[in-house]
């Protein structure tokens, strides 16, 4: 099972490079928002770290913003696959 503290960690990044992003651009989250089509409430719940957000709105915002999202090979620690945990 994945670290809860790491996870948190790595969502108050994404959360902070967001907030950066937008400040950077001088953009209001309302403004985000509508470039995005969200919410403004779902702006602030990114930015604020909100462990539960939707991926597609996620990466909306990141559009809108001109940010993407990059997924590395990480460590297999803690994975472990067993003749009970192959796919089916």
């Amino acid at each position: 099972m994945a670290d809860r503290s790491s996870a948190k960690a790595d969502g108050g990044t994404l959360a902070a490079a967001v907030r950066a992003r937008r400040k950077q651009l001088e953009l209001r989250q309302e403004e985000v928002a509508d470039l995005a089509n969200v919410s403004e409430r779902f702006v602030y719940a990114l930015e604020s770290g909100k462990q539960s957000v939707q991926l597609d709105k996620v990466l909306a915002v990141l559009w809108a913003l001109g940010l993407h999202l990059e997924i590395r090979l990480g460590s297999a620690a803690g994975i472990s696959v067993g003749s009970e945990a192959a796919p089916r």
